[in-house]
């Protein structure tokens, strides 16, 4: 039996049961709160009743009419002509006196509270007498709760009431984390998981596994929960693995050896296949691999990174890459923004990503732009209070902040924030610091902002913003002055990265705990820069371009604060500094943001691929991409 936490995991759905009204249509009548309140102490009273249902020897008074419509079933029992419907007392089997009086509460107050003690008894009860109203609250209830643990009992029950919304939640739960899943569900649960089911979720491209070693632990996980019984299916299964993904020093010690495959006559097929392709890989020294081969087809991220406009080539760019990170590379993304800029900020909220102040060499902006990437369209929303180039800009609490920046005259501490509901921006309480080129995050219901430059000097000091009493709140100061920092929340931390010091671009890292109140040094990065992008994907921390003191780079890094180490990701395909990145997760077109969208026909895909990873090198440094040495 599935097991709701007590807690439970928050999930994000869309509810897609009903139609919009049209335009013209009349609008509904609804009956008022205080008639539904009367007609139920009417029943409660068995005042003016025409009917009792009675179930384990209690019986309920109740208002035919008030049932009929809310019911079909009881609609058919008190029309039906039969003997029933004649009946005052009416004996209704397959429900408790307690799911009954949640029913009849229902009909008459068209309110319901389900629990995780009801729920599932109610479901079924509600289902048996075709009350929509309340599988729907039902379902709703189940889907806020799913977790790791539960998801799978969770689906296997959603399919026996036909439930198809929820049991598409389920599943879509199951492929987005699949790791945790697979981890985190007992072995009842998995035994509930067929193979026909299995076996889909492991073809699935939008299966969403950091590694494909986690798909290939998750299968023996799966045979494991039930060895006698479904050891048999293990080579129908390991065909669903793309073993081109795994790294070859995992396939040789992990799986070729492993006690599930060695010996299994099945598996060898493939287990040849793939060293065959890992021996090729090696031997003609393939930088970008065959996309195309059928052992090594990426899935599609759940997370897709973007990297918007900056500095290249004298001149703000209007190019938008994202980082596929199941492919480790970079795909061009059309269409681009007729307003390019650089020294912008980006924020990513409700599926759209915004484009936030800046500057073109002209023009310092206040103006926004919104990128809707399920439509592939670029609009024009409210403008800030404020023109605001170097600006610091994050979300928090459903809202845009932006923060400080230069207008061309003033280094400004005014912050504002936008509300998308009504499109409109809201001055808030000013900083207790000037701050352009600096960087800000948020983490745990803060808004921290860190560095940057107040017209004489590189700052080191920070402060975070308490909505609750629309104060600005200093904190301890970092262990390094910073303009044109990076900075970013990544697990419980808020990291401080790169940026200048007024003498030389960095490469030091630094990390700040809020219970502590102390920055504590990380490892070094590879580059020093500043002005760069800076997001966490795939829970790793990753910074994009910049500037590293000489010229603009492409030059992409991750840091993993599980083994404190930094590594080389693929580098961006156009050098750029002055950019801005953000993330967006489970966009339903996000094959087209990934490496995907190029394997429609392979010789073509093989050569756009090829072409998008050939950088583009800036001949020269600019003035302008050199202005955070001034700022």
């Amino acid at each position: 039996m599935m097991e709701l936490p007590g807690n439970g995991m928050e999930w994000e759905y869309s509810d897609d049961e009903g139609e919009e009204m049209e335009q013209d249509a009349p609008v509904e009548k609804k009956v008022s709160v205080h008639a539904c309140n009367t007609w139920n102490e009417l029943r409660k009273n068995g005042q003016l009743c025409d009917v009792r249902l009675r179930v384990e020897g209690v019986e309920f008074p109740a208002h035919r009419t008030i049932l009929a419509g809310c019911s079909q079933y009881f609609r058919a029992l008190f029309t039906n002509g039969c003997t029933e419907s004649a009946m005052s007392v009416i004996d209704i089997p397959g429900i408790s006196a307690e799911m009954l009086e949640l029913i009849l509460e229902y009909a008459y107050t068209r309110d319901v509270h389900v629990n995780e003690a009801n729920v599932q008894e109610l479901l079924p009860a509600a289902d048996q007498f075709n009350i929509n109203g309340i599988v729907k609250e039902c379902c709703k209830f189940l889907r806020r709760h799913l977790s790791p643990e539960n998801v799978i009992g969770i689906r296997e029950f959603s399919k026996s009431y036909f439930c198809p919304g929820l049991e598409k939640a389920c599943y879509d739960f199951i492929i987005t984390k699949f790791p945790d899943v697979m981890a985190g569900a007992p072995n009842e649960e998995l035994q509930l998981l067929s193979v026909d089911d299995f076996e889909n979720i492991l073809a699935d491209d939008y299966l969403n596994a950091k590694d494909e070693e986690f798909v290939f632990e998750g299968l023996v996980h799966w045979v494991n929960s039930d060895f006698p019984a479904r050891v048999e299916y293990v080579p129908r299964l390991f065909q669903k693995v793309r073993v081109g993904l795994l790294n070859p020093d995992y396939f040789m010690s992990k799986v070729k050896t492993h006690d599930l495959i060695k010996d299994n006559d099945a598996c060898k097929p493939r287990i040849v296949d793939a060293v065959k392709f890992f021996y090729d890989l090696e031997l003609s020294n393939q930088s970008l691999n065959d996309f195309s081969h059928p052992l090594a087809i990426p899935r599609i991220p759940y997370e897709v990174l973007f990297a918007v406009g900056g500095w290249s080539d004298r001149s703000p760019t209007p190019v938008v890459e994202t980082y596929d990170t199941r492919a480790d590379r970079w795909v061009d993304v059309e269409p681009r923004d007729s307003h390019p800029r650089a020294y912008h900020g980006i924020a990513c909220l409700n599926q759209k990503l915004y484009v936030i102040g800046g500057f073109d060499s002209v023009e310092y902006f206040n103006s926004v732009r919104c990128f809707d990437p399920a439509k592939l369209c670029w609009s024009e929303v409210a403008p800030m209070n404020c023109r605001r180039c170097y600006v610091s800009v994050t979300v928090q609490g459903g809202h845009i902040f932006a923060m400080g920046g230069f207008d061309g005259q003033v280094r400004t501490n005014a912050a504002e924030r936008y509300n998308p509901n009504n499109n409109q921006w809201s001055l808030i309480r000013h900083m207790t610091a000037q701050r352009s080129d600096a960087s800000a995050t948020a983490l745990a219901g803060r808004v921290y902002i860190c560095g940057g430059f107040n017209g004489q000097e590189c700052l080191q000091s920070a402060e975070y913003y308490d909505s609750a009493v629309n104060e600005w709140i200093s904190i301890a100061n970092m262990r390094s002055r910073r303009s044109g920092i990076g900075v970013i929340a990544y697990r419980h931390y808020v990291y401080a990265v790169g940026g200048f010091n007024g003498a030389n671009r960095l490469n030091t890292a630094e990390r700040y705990d809020p219970g502590s109140n102390q920055w504590t040094m990380i490892p070094n990065m590879y580059n020093p820069r500043s002005n760069f992008g800076i997001e966490v994907i795939d829970d790793m921390l990753f910074v994009v371009g910049g500037f590293n003191g000489y010229t603009t780079i492409c030059h992409v890094e991750c840091y993993d604060e599980r083994t404190n180490e930094w590594y080389d990701a693929t580098d961006m395909s156009l050098y750029r500094s002055a950019l801005s990145c953000g993330v967006m997760r489970g966009l339903p077109n996000r094959e087209y943001f990934s490496i995907k969208k190029f394997s429609k026909s392979p010789p073509e895909a093989k050569k756009k691929a090829e072409k998008a990873h050939v950088p583009t090198r800036t001949q020269s440094v600019t003035t302008h991409e050199a202005m955070a040495t001034d700022d």
